[in-house]
């Protein structure tokens, strides 16, 4: 991702020769950013309506004829979490949305935010959006368990599942983070200011991507707005095990994981095994709850090997 990482450098670089200063208008600044990583992976953003009145905001690629991949964002993140692993993954046609609930996707309140319900809004977007032949599904960490869940749903319309640190668990060994949430009632995965945002941030990656500080504080100010809502969503996805929806499941899965995770534990792969029919396992040294923030190509590259596999 070295050459992702310079062309935002010489972004910024001009985006400062122009403007004399980024201070001068920073969100305006961190949004021409993002869009420039959205067009390295051939993204555009769209939105709509569903028949219930709740509206998804998400990133569609331009490779309509390819077999499809849906890309589901994890707790507190947004569409944008998979646009460093988009350049690699241009062999298919892409659906990042936005959860209902995060991003700029409709956030009512209060409303079911379990994974079932997640999965259900889904199943509706993709009928909107004529999605009538099988998808693989890629889930990272909540995005995971609603993967898992939408596959158990409505196991015939799924091809592959593509798991990045999922969640949904409960029963693995407990991590770092959810130890912390279980003896103090705080959430360190939410931010009332920028600085928790950062402290976030350093928590779910080992490796992460370069992203300006100015940046990092428009990411912050859209978390600290949706700080109290997502309480609410945390404690909804925190009651709901998915060991017993999975029990059994036959459709192929990659599961990966990073070692050095401190959210969700490592541990975990070892039951998704034991209850999941048809798994891959690959675990990641050295990098932690977002294998496809931390080491992009890599993951995407793993995905494409898996699905080629599974096509021979």
């Amino acid at each position: 991702m070295k050459i992702v990482k310079a062309i935002a450098a010489l972004v910024v670089v001009v985006v400062i020769g122009i403007t004399g200063t980024i201070m001068v208008a920073p969100e305006e600044t961190a949004t021409f950013l993002v869009d420039v990583k959205r067009g390295l992976g051939d993204l555009e953003q769209k939105e709509i309506t569903l028949p219930s009145g709740l509206t998804y905001v998400y990133l569609e690629s331009e490779n309509t004829e390819a077999d499809t991949l849906v890309l589901l964002h994890g707790f507190g993140a947004d569409k944008d979490n998979f646009t460093e692993s988009a350049p690699y993954l241009k062999d298919f046609h892409l659906i990042v949305p936005d959860h209902i609930g995060f991003g700029e996707s409709s956030k009512p309140n209060p409303a079911d935010y379990t994974p079932t319900a997640q999965a259900k809004r889904l199943h509706e977007l993709f009928s909107e959006l004529n999605l009538d032949r099988k998808i693989h599904m890629g889930g990272s960490s909540m995005g995971g368990h609603i993967a898992m869940t939408y596959a158990a749903l409505y196991p015939a319309e799924v091809k592959s599942l593509w798991l990045l640190d999922p969640g949904g668990v409960w029963s693995a060994p407990k991590s770092e983070v959810m130890t912390i949430v279980e003896e103090t009632g705080k959430n360190p995965l939410t931010a009332k200011t920028e600085d928790e945002f950062r402290d976030v941030f350093d928590i779910v990656m080992s490796e992460p991507p370069f992203v300006p500080g100015f940046v990092l504080d428009q990411m912050a100010k859209k978390r600290i707005d949706n700080f109290e809502l997502e309480q609410d969503i945390f404690a909804q996805i925190k009651s709901d095990s998915v060991e017993e929806r999975v029990t059994g499941l036959e459709t192929p899965t990659l599961l990966v994981w990073g070692v050095e995770d401190r959210v969700l534990n490592v541990g975990a792969t070892d039951v998704l095994e034991q209850l999941m029919q048809n798994v891959t396992t690959i675990k990641m040294e050295g990098i932690g709850h977002l294998p496809q923030l931390e080491a992009p190509k890599q993951t995407a590259e793993d995905l494409k090997a898996f699905i080629a596999g599974l096509e021979q």
